[in-house]
């Protein structure tokens, strides 16, 4: 499991496209941005709650109706993740995330040690955040599709 934002070299289940428009997208296009699987289920429940149409595997448009919704869903989350101050609250929140056991169990198996390092891996997760919300403000800015598709 990879904790960051990827580009097209390193192809990986959830695809962030901004390539398209209403109605299609390139898929799989250099320009596109990559997360793995485990790491996206700590936030799926901001594209949920920002497109009543969210579907995983069949790919979600965010426009203009839906991109601040979900640029404020994902800002939420980044200051939750930038308050934490102790492994027990990293725990805690991790957990009260969906799939956030898994997650942690991903973390486990990569790193024995993780629970000493919890902090390089909260790091990595506001990283990962907030190069999201860039990418999204990007295409509020530019008024572009972001479409969001799980492998």
């Amino acid at each position: 499991m990879n904790i960051v934002l990827h580009d097209s070299e390193y192809l990986n289940f959830v695809e962030f496209n901004i390539t398209g428009d209403n109605d299609n997208y390139n898929r799989c296009d250099p320009e596109s941005k990559y997360l793995d699987t485990e790491v996206f289920n700590l936030f799926q429940n901001c594209f949920e709650n920002a497109s009543k149409t969210y579907d995983y595997f069949a790919g979600t448009r965010y426009n203009s109706r839906t991109i601040i919704v979900l640029r404020n869903e994902l800002g939420s989350v980044l200051e939750n993740f930038k308050q934490i101050s102790s492994l027990e609250a990293f725990i805690n929140l991790v957990e009260s995330r969906f799939m956030g056991k898994d997650f942690l169990l991903s973390l486990a198996e990569n790193d024995r040690f993780w629970n000493r390092n919890w902090q390089d891996y909260n790091d990595l997760i506001i990283k990962v955040l907030t190069d999201l919300i860039d990418l999204v403000e990007r295409c509020a800015f530019e008024e572009r599709i972001l479409w969001v598709v799980g492998y």
